[in-house]
């Protein structure tokens, strides 16, 4: 059974472990890339409902995680495939979830589901295959711990500081190859890695640190850049986090995605706020605001930054999301930072944005200086 704290209830087929967990009901919109969203730490602490139907026929293999395990709290699917078609696959999807012990439901109504939650929001919520009165889940549901207030980037990060080379030399558009790589210094609040590939194939050799690792600490690594990473919960109790990169922002090009762009607002006096049920899949609209052009984007995120951030005139709105209007990309107009709410480097999804990670390049090979008097 899946029940969640206003009532709602559904009966259904346990697979993966047989248990019982909680968390954040959501839903992610992706036909495929299931395995990516099983292991993406910014899933942490949520029961994740797929909207496609059909879930689990190519299987699961070890080239597709995006961390070392599965960190869904739960897993929600129409149907689960029973058969496993596909010459990549090491394993099926119910086992790998079994032995990873996440607890998952099949065989209920994903769509009715889903369409309670837009009208609804977002909802705390429990999977039981142990427990069968409604009753007692839904009260479960109504005692388990909410996302707004929650620090889950102390959870998910790397416990100490570890080292990834550069896979190429970096090349600078309009500029000839430079010889040695540019120094990125990491934070994982939560980090995909797949962004651990993307900046390593730019030419950067990367050090990836602690989410609570301090500004000082960070610049006697002696970086060309700093990356704000993706990761779960609210990032408003990221005390040390949002000091961090105001810090940095005045000394290094910064550049962050989903969490480290809500941080980046925060570190530039902004505010965020919760969305209703949020942005998960990978087929989202967003309009970058300097070109015009519109990119078909993967996004994972519960929260969003207030637009009130640019009444300053120091910050500039650069993306927003045609779907409801929300910002997706700010940038400072006086310092060689910016960030995007959604995943440049996918896994799952789209290709479109993979600009991203040139453009920040750019940034550290300008050798881009703080201004006298900001």
């Amino acid at each position: 059974m899946l029940a969640l704290e206003d009532g709602f209830f559904v009966r259904g087929y346990s697979f993966g472990k047989h248990g019982e967990t909680e968390g954040e009901v959501v839903f992610n919109t992706g036909l495929s890339g299931y395995q990516e969203v099983l292991t993406d730490p910014s899933y942490a602490g949520q029961i994740v409902t797929m909207t496609y139907p059909h879930i689990g026929n190519y299987g699961v293999n070890p080239e597709d995680v995006e961390s070392s395990r599965p960190q869904v709290a739960g897993f929600v699917v129409r149907e689960i495939s029973a058969v496993v078609s596909s010459w990549r696959a090491a394993g099926d999807l119910s086992r790998y979830l079994d032995e990873a012990s996440v607890v998952g439901i099949s065989d209920i109504d994903t769509r009715a589901l889903t369409r309670h939650l837009r009208i609804h929001g977002a909802k705390r919520g429990v999977i039981s295959a142990l427990e069968e009165s409604p009753d007692t889940l839904v009260d479960k549901a109504r005692a388990s711990r909410s996302m707004v207030g929650l620090d889950l980037a102390r959870e998910v990060t790397c416990r100490e500081a570890y080292e990834l080379e550069a896979a190429a030399r970096p090349v600078v558009e309009g500029a000839a190859s430079r010889g040695r790589p540019f120094h990125v210094v990491a934070y994982d609040f939560g980090m995909k890695r797949n962004i651990l590939r993307m900046l390593s194939a730019a030419g950067c050799d990367v050090t990836v640190v602690p989410a609570t690792t301090s500004a000082e600490e960070t610049l006697r690594l002696s970086p060309d850049g700093v990356f704000l990473s993706n990761g779960p919960g609210d990032p408003e109790p990221c005390a040390y986090a949002i000091e961090a990169a105001r810090l940095l922002m005045a000394e290094r090009p910064v550049f962050g995605i989903c969490l480290g762009h809500q941080i980046m607002g925060l570190a530039c006096g902004g505010t965020t706020f919760k969305l209703k049920f949020g942005h998960r899949g990978a087929n989202h609209p967003v309009k970058n605001r300097d070109t015009g052009q519109v990119a078909i984007t993967s996004q994972n995120h519960g929260f969003a930054v207030e637009p009130s951030l640019f009444e300053d005139p120091r910050f500039e709105l650069t993306h927003l999301n045609l779907n409801d209007g929300t910002v997706e990309g700010l940038r400072h107009r006086d310092l060689p930072s910016f960030s995007v709410q959604y995943h440049p480097e996918a896994s799952p999804g789209p290709h479109d944005s993979h600009y991203l990670f040139n453009q920040f390049i750019k940034l550290m090979a300008a050798g881009a200086t703080v201004p006298a008097g900001t």
